[in-house]
């Protein structure tokens, strides 16, 4: 089952929140919850107070509990930019953009959690697989291709200016 949390209008640019945000996704909730209190951003306080109401949205809402939760997926979208103005040099004025984002983290209880020994473990498989690949494909091509192929002959020096 599925649970979502929003944080709407948080005074922040949301380049600055999606930083923190892949950090966080795929993650178990106390890991979040772990990697977020010791991250020294703003950010990483928005994105724990959302994550934060999410996993009390579980308890109360949807009967979850927080130790088999999952952070499916961690959005940040562009919310209304304010727009002000700064004095500058001769009279004239320079625009000043403050951005504000939409945070919504979704927790799932139905992912299996990927931790680094099992994501070490895949990679690992995929390259003895490569290498079987890359091993059966050389020998085919050796015992099709029995002829020498001739060498390409080096230019033989600079060429005179005329």
């Amino acid at each position: 089952m599925e649970v979502r949390s929003v944080y709407k209008y948080a005074r922040i640019s949301p380049f600055k929140v999606r930083e923190v945000t892949r950090e966080i996704q795929g993650l178990p909730v106390s890991a979040a919850l772990d990697l977020l209190s010791f991250t020294p951003k703003k950010a990483a306080f928005l994105i724990g107070k959302t994550l934060k109401s999410a996993v009390a949205n579980a308890e109360n809402n949807a009967n979850l509990k927080p130790d088999g939760l999952v952070v499916k997926e961690a959005i940040v979208g562009e919310g209304p930019t304010l727009k002000r103005m700064m004095p500058r040099a001769r009279g004239s004025g320079s625009r000043i953009l403050k951005r504000t984002s939409h945070i919504r983290i979704v927790l799932s209880d139905e992912i299996e959690v990927e931790t680094r020994e099992t994501r070490k473990k895949k990679r690992e498989q995929e390259k003895k697989e490569s290498r079987k690949h890359a091993v059966v494909g050389e020998s085919t091509e050796k015992s099709a291709t029995t002829e020498k192929t001739p060498k390409k002959k080096k230019a033989a020096g600079k060429r005179a200016k005329k």
